[in-house]
């Protein structure tokens, strides 16, 4: 039996839940204490129509997303604010698990489209993002949450560059025959042929803690060719992830 499998997901409802959401943003991300959603947030932002799925195995949360409700033009949607998972529980399925959950939630309130951010130079996300849910990138921002000083880049040298909290946005239309499929089980085929590449350095963290000049300028490259990608009516609809270059497929927006 597969981890996943022994995994029950439910809504955090008490104090003690949230207060477990919050070690575990400590655990998964070695986010700083000023960085972190607080109980309150979580508490305030299921008052307003949000929620949080926590991923249980026996008494123990393993997992948890965060789940907020958001307005564009006068409608509904969900933006999903962060999701984390257990050093112990992570690449067993958690994750996956409570995305599908949080898909099949929202529909059932009507909804039909969820967004959140991503690091753009992290593969193991995009993977997860475009290809195991099938999300769309159609959107690039510039150092979103300001400069990152995230416990992956605490190995930079004093009075190197920082590294700007440039983000993806996925785009997850719930209703769409791609994700349909996924969450299906099956493996639909890439929207057409591929118009555009973006590569990524393969070792991001390292290659900050090492080398945080190159790494700067890695991202500025990256930014520069996804935005003219984006710029020129592409869609970002898959990933390639071979070890020695990862890279963006981008698709005729028609197809995406």
């Amino acid at each position: 039996m597969t981890a996943s499998a022994e995994i029950e997901i439910r809504e955090c409802t008490t104090v003690a839940e949230f207060d477990e959401c919050i070690l575990l943003q400590r655990e998964a991300f070695g986010l700083p204490d000023q960085e972190l959603s607080p109980r309150r947030h979580l508490i305030v932002s299921r008052q307003a129509g949000g929620w949080t799925l926590g991923a249980f195995a026996a008494d123990r949360m393993v997992g948890f997303v965060h789940h907020l409700a958001a307005v564009r033009a006068g409608e509904i949607f969900g933006y999903s604010h962060m999701m984390g998972v257990a050093l112990d529980y992570q690449n067993k399925g958690v994750g996956a698990k409570l995305k599908w959950a949080q898909r099949a939630r929202a529909l059932a309130e009507g909804r039909d489209f969820i967004k959140w951010t991503w690091e753009p130079m992290r593969a193991r996300n995009a993977h997860f993002n475009l290809n195991r849910l099938g999300v769309v990138v159609e959107s690039y921002s510039q150092n979103f949450y300001g400069t990152d000083y995230g416990s992956d880049y605490a190995g930079q040298l004093q009075g190197a560059p920082g590294i700007d909290s440039d983000r993806l946005f996925a785009s997850w239309y719930l209703r769409s025959e791609r994700v349909g499929k996924l969450a299906a089980g099956g493996t639909p085929a890439l929207p057409g042929a591929v118009a555009g590449v973006v590569g990524i350095p393969p070792n991001w963290p390292e290659l900050v803690n090492q080398d945080p000049v190159t790494a700067k300028h890695e991202q500025l490259r990256v930014r520069q060719e996804f935005t003219r990608a984006l710029g020129a009516g592409l869609v970002c609809a898959g990933f390639d992830r071979d070890p020695a270059n990862p890279r963006y497929l981008f698709f005729e927006r028609n197809r995406g």
